[in-house]
């Protein structure tokens, strides 16, 4: 069954103009775990995460050795490859792949890969909604 969630307005001033597809997701590394808010973002490449979340995490920059090229406006930042739990309520935590970013310049980004490999996203813009679900769960 797809979860349902309203489309996010980021600026008051612009009100729906500015609404974009946020979900709560449940990141976990090792026995540490945070609530963010994700940007599902079909046109990004990868999934990308903030630097501070990574360190929240638990997680140590040094010891992440695979290099990530990041593109557009964060071609500059450096990135590291970091394997997390991902968990929307109501589903199986999967494994999701990031680029952790040494810029908090950014939200945490849901991208094809590997988000969109795990999960079924069903945009819904006009009605502001759009619906997430475990891989080939959502109906035609």
């Amino acid at each position: 069954m797809p979860q349902r969630f309203p489309y996010v307005e980021v600026d008051p001033m612009l009100g729906q103009a500015s609404a974009l597809p946020y979900a709560p997701i449940t990141l976990q590394f090792g026995d540490r775990k945070v609530q963010v808010s994700g940007l599902i973002d079909s046109g990004s490449t990868l999934n990308v995460l903030p630097f501070d979340v990574g360190l929240h995490l638990g997680a140590v920059w040094e010891d992440q050795s695979v290099p990530v090229r990041l593109g557009g406006n964060m071609a500059e930042s450096e990135a590291r490859g970091l394997v997390l739990l991902g968990q929307i309520e109501g589903f199986t935590p999967v494994r999701l792949a990031f680029a952790w970013s040494q810029s908090n310049r950014i939200p945490v980004i849901l991208g094809q890969t590997n988000f969109f490999l795990e999960f079924d996203v069903r945009f819904c813009r006009s009605q502001m909604f759009f619906e997430v679900a475990p891989r080939s769960s959502l109906g035609t």
